[in-house]
């Protein structure tokens, strides 16, 4: 049977991949301990995730404790199951700036040692298999706050007539700009990705992405803005917006239309370490006004928020990715969740037991 390894298989997209490629037959094997508790508390363990996926999946489904950091580990695995990996989708991260810049070496750790870790294992024991990292829009730093931004009642914009006003390429330098700690243990990581692609000809990716969403994910102040302001309007939980007058604008991207681009790439791969912008793009962007107001409308629900005039370090003030390069590649691929309100009723109606909410 053909091997699927999924790292942060208990988090909202390892598992919603995990879901999917055990649906389509293959055996998956989740590597996943839970460090998102460590770096999260309670409320971000994905425990809960984990045994829903053993109670549902069954045999199908495989998981191991182990820390993406344990060179040995890693090492282990990889050689227990070989050549029958077709697949690895590396998603296990420390995602957040702010808990980063208070313990660089785990978050370095983490980020790009444990790539190292499972790139050299994938080369030693699979290098026919497709390596697929989610990497993230943070490598490019700060840089996306020098383009010319145009204020509007709920958001910013990009000055009409710039290149980038329709989304930003992969074109965009990620040199001489902040990333904070996190951003360039990640960039780190993405560079090794690129490299073991190039240089040893294996069949790697970067997906770069935006703001992923979706109902699986626990969402809490440092990670998952979405899915925790959801949250909180559904729990009553006080919310602070950081910087830029609440107008600062993401893309989002649902876990199932990620999912179906990593799949596009592993039926059809190619070698040398491609790279991916991937978000919600022009279709799927909100500012953090624009999101308050969605929730509030779609729960029935008021937010009690507070505002802090100064934003994270290195925190973007509008970003939207451009899909150009991946759908020219990948024209067969299009998003099923294309509006963040699908998304966000999604989200509300999926949690209300987990969450305790009546309506």
């Amino acid at each position: 049977m053909s091997i699927v390894i999924i790292t942060g298989s208990a988090g909202l997209i390892g598992s919603e991949a995990t879901e999917f490629y055990t649906n389509a037959g293959y055996k998956v094997i989740g590597i996943d301990n839970n460090m998102r508790e460590t770096f999260f508390g309670a409320e971000g363990s994905t425990v809960w995730n984990r045994q829903r996926l053993e109670a549902t999946l069954g045999s199908k489904y495989e998981h191991y404790n182990i820390d993406i950091r344990n060179q040995e580990g890693v090492n282990e695995l990889f050689a227990k199951y070989g050549s029958d990996i077709s697949l690895i989708i590396h998603t296990a991260a420390q995602p957040s700036h702010d808990w980063a810049a208070r313990d660089p070496f785990t978050d370095f750790g983490v980020n790009a040692n444990g790539t190292l870790n499972l790139l050299e294992a994938t080369r030693q024991h699979c290098p026919e298999a497709v390596f697929i990292f989610t990497s993230t829009n943070k490598v490019y730093g700060d840089r996306p706050n020098t383009l010319p931004l145009v204020e509007s009642d709920t958001r910013w914009e990009v000055a009409a007539g710039h290149p980038f006003e329709n989304g930003i390429s992969e074109e965009m330098s990620v040199d001489q700009s902040m990333h904070s700690l996190f951003g360039a243990s990640k960039l780190a990581a993405d560079v090794l990705v690129q490299e073991y692609g190039r240089y040893f000809n294996m069949k790697t990716v970067c997906f770069r992405g935006g703001v992923l969403s979706g109902s699986k994910q626990s969402g809490v102040q440092l990670h998952g803005f979405i899915n925790y302001l959801v949250k909180c309007v559904m729990t009553g939980t006080p919310y602070t917006i950081f910087g830029y007058k609440g107008k600062q604008v993401r893309d989002v991207i649902h876990s199932s239309d990620v999912i179906s681009a990593f799949h596009a790439f592993f039926e059809r791969p190619r070698r040398g370490g491609e790279v991916y912008n991937l978000g919600g793009g022009i279709a799927s962007n909100v500012s953090m006004l624009e999101a308050i107001q969605l929730t509030e409308e779609i729960s029935g629900r008021k937010l009690s928020y507070q505002y802090v005039d100064t934003a994270r370090a290195g925190d973007h003030q509008w970003y939207v990715s451009d899909l150009t390069k991946f759908q020219s590649h990948y024209p067969e691929w299009k998003q099923q969740f294309n509006h963040i309100r699908l998304i966000i009723e999604g989200i509300f109606e999926e949690n209300k037991e987990r969450w305790r909410v009546t309506v």
